[in-house]
C-alpha cells in the first residue's frame, strides 16, 4: 500500500493544494481519536457492564473537543474540492449540454455512499441475527446506534453538496455576503429555539452552519485567505466570540454532546459556528508552513495513503470499537475494564487501548477499503432526470439521519432492525441508478 501510494505521491501535479488532502486526513483522524478517547465502559463494583464517557467523569475535558471537534475543517475542505470539481465539470460541458449538474451529483454521492453501504449492513445483520439469539435488545440498540454514530455527518453532507451549484453561483455573484448572510440565520435559529421554544427549527441549522463554513472553502479558494495576518485576524476574532458566548455567556463549552447541557453539535448552534470560525483563521493561517511540511515525499506519501482510505476509518473505526468492547467483556470477562472512565488508571491503560482499537481497525480496512476506490457506472450507462437524482440524495440523506439518529435496532419488531431506516438509503441509490454493490473498478478523475 505504501508503494502505490508513493507512486501516486510523485505523480501529483505541482499546481495541486496539498494542504486541502493533509487537512481532510486529520480531521478524519481527529474525530476517530476523539471517538476512541471519548468513550468508555466499564464495570463497577458489581460486575455490572456501564456505559460511561471521559466528558462526563471530568469537566475539564469538554475544552478538548475545541481540537477534536473539528467537523468544520472537513466542510471547509470540502468546499474548497466541491468548487474544484463544479468548475472543471461546468468547464468541460458543452453549451446548452443537459444533466451537468445530475451528473457531477450522482460522481459526488457515490463517492460517499460505496463505502457506506457495507458498515449499514453489515450492522443491519447483525442486529437481525442477534435478536434472533436473544441477545438483550437494549444492548443491540446500544452497539448498533455506536457503530453507526459516524453517519450523521454524510447525510449533512451530501445535502450540502447538493446546493454547491447554487452555493457557489451565490459566492460569485455577491461574494463574503453569500458567507455572512448565514450568521443572523444561525443566530435567529438559536433564538427562536431557545427563548421562543420553537420545536425542531434548531435542524435548519445544520445547514446554515455548515453551507456557511462551505461558503469559505469557496472564499479560500479564490484566494481571499492569502494574506496570514487576515487569516489570524479571523482566528483572533473566532476565538472572541466563541469565548464570550461560552465562557461567559450561554453556550456549554463542549462542542458535542455532554451532560448538563444542551448539544452545541447536534444540531449545531452557534457556538459550533464560531469554533467553525476559529479553526478556518487557525488552519488557513498556518498553510504556509503546511504546504512546505507536504514538500516532503515521505509526508506527502502518507498522506495520500490517508485518503486512500480515509472513508473506511471513519466509517468502520466505532465498529472496531464495538467489536474489542464486546470481546473484552464477553469473551475475556471483563479483562481492563475495572478502571473508571477520568481515572488515574485508565488514563495510564489509554495507549494500550488506542492501539488494540488500532489492531481490530486494520482488518476492517483491509477489506472493506477497497469499496473506496471503487465506482461503477450509472446502470444502462445514462442518467436518471434530475427530479430522481434530487429526490434519490434526499431519501440517502433522511436513510443516514435516521439511522444516526434513531438507530436501526428496533425495540419490538420481530426482525429487530427498523427495516425502513435500512431501506432508504438503498431506495435512494436505486433512484440515483446505482445500488450497494460496484463490480467495476473505474478511478474516476477530481
Amino acid at each position: 500500500m505504501w508503494t502505490k501510494a508513493r507512486e501516486l505521491a510523485l505523480l501529483t501535479p505541482d499546481d495541486r493544494n496539498r494542504w486541502v488532502d493533509f487537512l481532510r486526513a486529520v480531521s478524519i483522524l481527529a474525530v476517530v481519536l476523539g471517538h476512541w478517547l471519548m468513550a468508555g465502559l466499564y464495570v463497577d463494583a458489581g460486575g455490572e457492564l456501564r456505559r460511561g464517557d471521559l466528558l462526563s467523569a471530568a469537566d475539564w475535558t469538554h475544552w478538548l473537543t475545541w481540537g477534536f471537534q473539528v467537523m468544520p475543517v472537513f466542510f471547509l475542505v470540502g468546499g474548497y474540492s466541491n468548487s474544484v470539481s463544479w468548475q472543471i465539470i461546468t468547464r468541460k460541458a458543452a453549451p446548452g449540454q443537459v444533466g451537468v449538474y445530475r451528473d457531477w451529483l450522482a460522481n459526488r454521492v457515490q463517492r460517499l455512499i460505496t463505502p457506506t453501504f457495507p458498515v449499514l449492513l453489515l450492522w443491519a445483520a447483525l442486529a437481525v441475527v442477534l435478536t434472533q439469539v436473544g441477545l438483550p435488545r437494549e444492548q443491540i440498540r446500544m452497539a448498533t446506534e455506536a457503530a453507526l454514530i459516524p453517519v450523521w455527518f454524510l447525510a449533512v453532507y451530501l445535502l450540502v453538496t447538493a446546493c454547491t451549484p447554487l452555493a457557489y453561483r451565490a459566492w460569485e455573484r455577491f461574494g463574503w455576503l453569500s458567507f455572512a448572510v448565514f450568521i443572523p440565520a444561525a443566530m435567529l435559529t438559536d433564538w427562536l429555539t431557545f427563548t421562543m421554544k420553537v420545536p425542531y427549527v434548531n435542524f435548519t441549522n445544520f445547514l446554515w452552519v455548515f453551507l456557511a463554513v462551505h461558503q469559505l472553502g469557496f472564499a479560500w479558494r479564490a484566494g481571499r485567505f492569502d494574506n496570514r495576518l487576515f487569516a489570524l485576524a479571523w482566528f483572533a476574532v473566532g476565538l472572541a466570540v466563541l469565548i464570550r458566548i461560552t465562557v461567559f455567556g450561554f453556550y456549554p463549552v463542549s462542542m458535542v454532546s455532554a451532560p448538563g447541557g444542551f448539544s452545541n453539535s447536534l444540531p449545531p448552534t452557534l457556538a459550533l459556528f464560531a469554533l467553525g470560525m476559529v479553526q478556518v483563521g487557525l488552519v488557513l493561517a498556518l498553510e504556509p508552513l503546511g504546504r512546505k511540511m507536504l514538500d516532503s515525499v515521505r509526508i506527502w506519501t502518507a498522506t495520500v495513503l490517508m485518503n486512500g482510505m480515509i472513508m473506511t476509518i471513519y466509517l468502520w473505526h466505532l465498529t472496531a470499537f464495538v467489536l474489542v468492547m464486546t470481546a473484552a467483556w464477553l469473551a475475556f470477562g471483563g479483562v481492563g475494564l475495572d478502571s473508571v472512565p477520568g481515572t488515574g488508571a485508565w488514563w495510564a491503560s489509554r495507549p494500550l487501548w488506542l492501539g488494540i482499537y488500532v489492531m481490530a481497525l486494520l482488518p476492517l480496512i483491509a477489506i472493506f477499503a477497497r469499496h473506496e476506490r471503487s465506482f461503477g457506472p450509472i446502470r444502462g450507462g445514462r442518467t436518471v432526470p434530475r427530479l430522481r437524482a434530487v429526490l434519490g440524495v434526499v431519501a440517502i440523506c433522511a436513510g443516514l439521519g435516521a439511522t444516526a439518529g434513531l438507530t436501526i435496532a428496533s425495540p419490538d419488531s420481530v426482525s429487530g432492525i427498523r427495516w425502513w431506516v435500512v431501506a432508504l438509503p438503498l431506495v435512494g441509490a436505486a433512484l440515483m441508478g446505482f445500488g450497494p454493490v460496484y463490480r467495476p473498478r473505474n478511478r474516476n478523475p477530481a
